[in-house]
């Protein structure tokens, strides 16, 4: 639908069909595009603005929210959904932490004035040393006070901070796909495993084990929710959270992890879960109604086995479950048979949005092509 607009991330559509893209680098000195389609379904880009670079936006109740990799803003809109005031949008959340590892902050908003944010862990598995061999976790995690959760803010209210927030879940390494369900009511994600049992801890692990382990996770997330990060992880093989080797497992134990929440999917190992999006549109077929749509944004450290995901599923869903087999939606993202590394893929699908005649957008963040399925009958 439109080639090339940059580092794509997360993506935004109105009522009006206008396309908003948040970018991971600044294109031109901004970092949100507005882009619309012309009558040949190609996109053009029409404005853009926002000085900040990030990952999460949304529209909701005449408002444009964006995130950066620290804060969240919003733009009023006016009943064309159009920006009003592009230089000068409220700061509705800051001070956040950012570290340079999980830093990107998606969000979500529900049907009450709220808004969720999702705060990376700034560490693969907390350990005193990070991602070294050997090195055993933290014991309680520091990291679980201010990050490695989901938290809760108004929607509405200018200049908060984590004063004013409520850590909704925790115990969660990295979240980028998140999106709120309006057929139940309720907030979801999709959770990035974390890497190296192998190399940290080749007396319980081979690499096989540790290219397939643990699962990306799609989680049901509940105020209260606990999912186990750094002290467990969720093994799809066994079907079970499971101790993490840096806090005394060896692959099988469980322990401390019996009580911990269960992801409703254990998807393969290091597939890197990027957007996340639940279909209310009604061009598809019926069997899509109400399922989730998961951008992966595709491995880096699976080998021996090949690198995987750069593709995106679709899951069946009813009542707010799983109600049959996930299944591959989209593929042939990456270009090439066969991925060595990251830099081996032409494209990346990471975010997800609906448009207003049922029709789905995915963005890449390699070139920032952004796609546009539609369904035009068998």
């Amino acid at each position: 639908m439109a080639p090339e607009v940059g580092r794509a991330r997360h993506i935004a559509v109105s009522s009006t069909g206008d396309i908003y893209v948040k970018l991971e680098r600044l294109r031109n000195g901004n970092g949100i595009l507005v882009l619309r389609e012309d009558g040949n379904g190609k996109g053009k880009i029409v404005d853009s603005f926002g000085n900040f670079i990030g990952t999460g936006i949304a529209i909701k109740n005449g408002y444009l929210y964006a995130s950066s990799n620290d804060d969240v803003f919003r733009y009023k809109l006016n009943d064309k959904n159009q920006v009003v005031d592009r230089a000068h949008p409220e700061k509705i959340i800051s001070g956040l932490v950012n570290r340079r590892q999980h830093e990107s902050k998606s969000i979500a908003l529900d049907n009450a004035g709220n808004i969720y944010v999702n705060i990376g862990a700034p560490s693969n598995s907390c350990q005193m040393q990070d991602r070294a061999v050997g090195s055993m976790g933290m014991d309680p995690c520091p990291i679980l006070d201010s990050a490695a959760a989901i938290w809760q803010f108004k929607a509405d209210k200018q200049n908060q901070t984590y004063a004013d927030g409520v850590r909704y879940c925790t115990g969660i390494r990295n979240i980028v796909g998140l999106d709120w369900n309006n057929d139940v009511n309720e907030l979801y994600a999709m959770q990035h495993g974390r890497d190296d049992l192998f190399r940290m801890f080749p007396k319980y692990y081979d690499s096989v084990q540790s290219a397939e382990l643990p699962a990306e996770e799609f989680l049901l997330v509940k105020k209260g929710s606990n999912f186990g990060w750094p002290y467990c992880y969720f093994d799809q093989q066994q079907g079970n959270k499971v101790l993490a080797p840096e806090y005394g497992g060896d692959g099988k134990k469980v322990d401390r992890c019996a009580g911990m929440d269960k992801p409703l999917i254990g998807f393969p190992g290091h597939w890197a879960p990027n957007g996340l999006l639940f279909y209310t549109g009604n061009m598809f077929p019926e069997k899509y109604k109400h399922g989730a749509f998961i951008a992966f944004h595709g491995s880096w450290n699976r080998a021996p086995l090949r690198q995987a995901g750069y593709n995106v599923v679709f899951v069946p869903m009813k009542d707010g479950k799983p109600s049959g087999q996930w299944e591959i939606f989209a593929d042939g993202f990456a270009g090439v048979e066969r991925i060595n590394s990251t830099r081996d893929a032409q494209h990346r699908p990471c975010g997800l949005a609906q448009a207003p005649d049922g029709s789905i957008y995915i963005t890449d963040d390699v070139k920032g092509t952004i796609y546009k399925i539609i369904y035009t009958g068998k």
